[in-house]
């Protein structure tokens, strides 16, 4: 008998009909012997309704009251499972995040997982129960309803198979694993069976949308193993594991674009010491995250410095670098959202010369300037013109012959 954790996303129960049918499933698991704790999102699009209803009634709602709000969304879908397992002959209960030990930090909106408390868990497993939590949530420090952000629910299931000490991770989605790229940009994808967590986490760092990169983080840092697969059908799916050497074979792994971020500009600063810090630190204290940055060559003791954003925080950076412009005497702040970030992976680059070379040669190739660029150890990412995106990921997939097994 294993202890498997399952996780439902919104769009596996998004109906009546949809969540009858990960009850079946989930009691085919039980019929085999495992033990069932299982996560699940809000149905369908609650959570973006909630959101547009909040906005409807309040210009600005409070974090806090987002927080009750949002919660709402998975209580809704762990009820209405735990009611069609039950309804099937099987004994099934329901926790909300703070009741199933949940524990994070203050932060609404995107609170962080500090801990996990499996003992009201272990005790409805050791009574025969097939455990329902609700993704995406959990309780503060102070004793407050928080909610995860983008992810959470993943973040959720991981978190749980690791505190439990789980024998299988599965997340089921309503994509059959990761891919190569995006099917809806590129159609001749190939499905990726096995994934290193690192290349996993670079990719959802970069646009990819199968896995959310903070859960990927807290699955490499502990040694979950996540299998991914469709909640649609039965055929095996992507599985995320800790690197191997056998790895390192493949040069590229798969590739992803993010139209999702935003440029900002800082024109004329001055180039003394001191000023990075004085322009990222406020920035760092709003929990903004600052992905790509570049600096140019000092001309006269000034230059211009520019970095990206994920576009629902471009209002507040701008904000506060028009605010430090002030204070340090740079000339202006400018802002561009017709970018996308087009990102090649694979651990096979540590081992790997020309990468680099074969990117920007394809990308010359197809007439695509390249504004931005960015390494790390197993990845590359240029910034180009947002329309420009899609036919660069296309251009690249084939560059790479990432179609061939």
């Amino acid at each position: 008998m294993a202890l498997v954790v399952q996780k439902y996303g919104g769009s596996s129960v998004a109906t009546p009909e949809l969540v009858r049918r990960v009850a079946e499933r989930i009691v085919r698991a039980r019929r085999k012997g495992h033990d069932l704790v299982v996560v699940v999102s809000a149905m369908g699009k609650t959570t973006d309704t909630l959101i547009r209803l909040a906005g409807e009634v309040s210009e600005n709602p409070p974090p806090r009251e987002m927080d009750m709000l949002l919660s709402s969304g998975e209580r809704i879908s762990m009820a209405l499972l735990a009611m069609a397992i039950q309804d099937m002959g099987y004994d099934a209960i329901s926790l909300t995040g703070p009741q199933a030990g949940i524990r994070t930090d203050t932060s609404h909106r995107k609170a962080r997982i500090l801990e996990v408390d499996t003992s009201r868990i272990r005790k409805e497993l050791s009574e025969g129960k097939i455990v329902i939590v609700a993704g995406f949530q959990g309780l503060s420090t102070e004793g407050e309803v928080t909610t995860l952000g983008r992810g959470g629910s993943d973040r959720t299931a991981v978190a749980l198979a690791y505190a439990l000490e789980a024998d299988q991770c599965e997340i089921y989605t309503d994509v059959e694993g990761v891919f190569t790229a995006d099917p809806r940009i590129v159609p001749e994808v190939r499905k990726i069976p096995v994934i290193s967590s690192d290349e996993m986490l670079e990719l959802a760092s970069s646009g990819a949308k199968v896995m959310e990169a903070r859960s990927v983080e807290f699955a490499s840092k502990y040694g979950v193993e996540i299998h991914v697969c469709s909640s649609f059908n039965e055929e095996p799916g992507t599985i995320i594991k800790r690197e191997d050497p056998s790895m390192e074979k493949v040069l590229v792994r798969g590739m992803a674009l993010d139209t999702k971020e935003a440029k900002v500009t800082i024109r004329g600063v001055p180039d003394r010491p001191g000023i990075a810090a004085a322009i990222f630190s406020p920035l760092a204290e709003a929990d903004i995250n600052v992905d790509m940055i570049v600096q140019n060559v000092s001309e006269d003791g000034f230059t211009d410095l520019s970095f990206t954003v994920n576009v629902s925080d471009l209002k507040t950076a701008l904000a506060l670098c028009e605010g430090t412009q002030a204070r340090i005497g740079a000339r202006e702040v400018t802002a561009d959202e017709d970018i996308a970030k087009v990102s090649v992976v694979g651990v096979g680059m540590r081992s790997h010369a020309g990468i680099a070379a074969i990117m920007f040669r394809t990308l010359a190739d197809e007439g695509i300037n390249i504004e931005m660029i960015a390494t790390s150890e197993i990845r590359i990412s240029c910034v180009v013109r947002r329309g420009e995106g899609e036919r660069a990921v296309r251009a690249l997939h084939r560059a790479f012959e990432l179609e061939r097994e």
